[in-house]
């Protein structure tokens, strides 16, 4: 099986379209959501119904949280508590009954999937490190972790110690635990503005990280069309 691991769509429907497209040429059979399929981007509702009607498995994000309750977004930003505010009002009822039926964390076939950390999945917490990694690793009771929320692809290896790091496509070896960040589909925040997602083959135990250029002007011009904070389209084109 070829699984696309897709995280962090953000609203941005013309990224995930063309990560979508590449899924099939690449010959994906399977398809993961590691949550925020909502928040910042202009077209969250088209998102998430593409999401839905594909029924892959998917993992609740903390914008997912916040944009399917009233509650106050605690920790973010004035920029993402504005969208956040807008978004609740593109949802419909059923929407927001979705969003909130997701669960924190998943085992889908023989890997796991979490939107931020195995040891406190509800918390938010963000992994840049190898310490912070090590975090989850404790909890980790498969081989294999895909993960999301930072918007940075990056690898993390447990065998005798800790490591990690940036990577484009490699192995999954017997004896180790790999606690993998896919990236950003609709919000990379790797100074690289192309969308990413992960083809994870099964029968090979590989794992390859995919980049692909969309039309950023387009998912710009959504933005401030629909009168969101202007930083949140000019973010699109730098990765950051």
């Amino acid at each position: 099986m070829r699984y696309a691991i897709i995280a962090d769509i953000h609203g941005n429907l013309e990224a995930l379209e063309v990560v979508l497209k590449d899924t099939k040429e690449k010959g994906c059979t399977h398809y993961v959501c590691l949550g925020d399929v909502v928040g910042y981007g202009a077209s969250p509702r088209e998102c998430l119904n593409i999401v839905r009607d594909m029924a892959m498995p998917c993992v609740k994000g903390n914008h997912d949280e916040y944009c399917s309750n009233d509650a106050f977004a605690e920790g973010f930003n004035p920029l993402a508590l504005e969208a956040v505010a807008w978004t609740r009002n593109q949802l419909s009822p059923e929407d927001r009954k979705w969003l909130q039926d997701l669960k924190y964390l998943r085992l889908v076939g023989s890997f796991t999937i979490v939107h931020a950390t195995l040891d406190a999945p509800q918390r938010w917490q963000y992994v840049f490190d190898k310490l912070e990694a090590a975090s989850s690793f404790t909890y980790q009771n498969t081989s294999l972790c895909f993960f999301g929320h930072t918007h940075v692809p990056v690898a993390f290896i447990r065998d005798s110690m800790v490591r990690g790091g940036t990577y484009s496509r490699f192995r999954v070896e017997p004896g180790k635990k790999y606690f993998v960040n896919v990236g950003s589909v609709g919000q990379p925040r790797d100074n690289n503005p192309k969308a990413s997602y992960v083809v994870y083959d099964t029968v090979d135990n590989s794992i390859e990280l995919r980049r692909l250029d969309y039309d950023i002007a387009k998912a710009q011009k959504k933005i401030l069309d629909a009168g969101l904070p202007p930083r949140l389209a000019e973010r699109l084109a730098l990765g950051r």
